[in-house]
């Protein structure tokens, strides 16, 4: 008879960076599965129409929904975070992680600042992400960050962004190490060039052409790109009957690159 402990039913969860696009799509629809309450995340007023629209959609499944607004790239405000999403939930058995910030530039071009800001968003943010998932997620719980496919690539341009987003992956082992005995797994899935709103604006015409045609699959994609529907399933499968799976970081692209 099949486990039905790591199933989506009943549970309860966190996402970082919830309200929109990717993150918004996977609180819907681990609401849609049956999950009992989920906190969402989102960084700046800017996304709180579409937060509140996630958590109403939340709430039409019949799951509680709640939402909360941080600037995660400080150790104290992610430990607020969950302190205070366990707080109102009761308990966390499931938390992903779908902060980013991509910046595409030569190095030579790229400022102390503008690096500063990569990291914090990107590495800094995703390692004290684990550090708390790990403290407050229930034993047998579930923890993934979003990373990015381009730690398979051989490219100019994304030192900055698929730079700051490489240690991610060393942290998922760490992590997934440290929390095995109670049951925990840990991964990072890393999508190809996604259609959302975060992809275009750091993308030429040109650059936008190739990206939409350089995946095995792209012929049989809506957009060319990766679609938002084609990760939500994985994520979904790696925080319930995927647990076995951990340490792992997946690249889930349609062929765009590989390791």
């Amino acid at each position: 008879m099949a486990d039905h402990s790591h199933s989506i039913s009943g549970k309860v969860v966190l996402i970082a960076g919830g309200a929109k696009n990717l993150g918004g799509l996977l609180a819907r629809d681990l609401a849609a599965h049956g999950a009992r309450a989920v906190a969402i995340h989102y960084n700046s007023n800017s996304a709180k129409a579409e937060a509140e629209q996630t958590v109403a959609a939340i709430q039409r499944t019949g799951a509680r929904a709640f939402s909360f607004q941080a600037d995660l790239t400080t150790a104290g405000a992610m430990e607020k975070l969950f302190t205070d999403a366990k707080a109102a939930m009761g308990s966390i058995d499931i938390a992903v992680n779908t902060v980013g910030k991509v910046l595409k530039k030569p190095m030579s071009e790229i400022s102390e600042a503008e690096f500063d800001e990569m990291s914090a968003v990107n590495s800094k943010a995703a390692f004290f992400f684990l550090k708390e998932a790990g403290k407050a997620v229930s034993d047998n719980g579930k923890i993934c960050t979003l990373v990015t496919s381009l730690l398979g690539a051989y490219t100019p341009f994304y030192a900055a962004y698929a730079g700051t987003k490489a240690p991610v992956e060393h942290y998922t082992r760490a992590a997934s190490k440290e929390l095995g005995g109670r049951g925990i797994s840990v991964t990072a899935i890393g999508p190809g060039p996604m259609d959302t709103p975060f992809f275009y604006p750091a993308e030429g015409a040109d650059a936008v052409a190739y990206h939409k045609s350089a995946a095995a699959l792209s012929p049989s994609s809506k957009t060319g790109l990766t679609d938002i529907e084609d990760i939500v399933p994985w994520i979904r499968f790696l925080v319930s009957e995927g647990w076995w799976m951990t340490g792992q970081t997946i690249l889930v692209n349609g062929g765009y690159t590989t390791k």
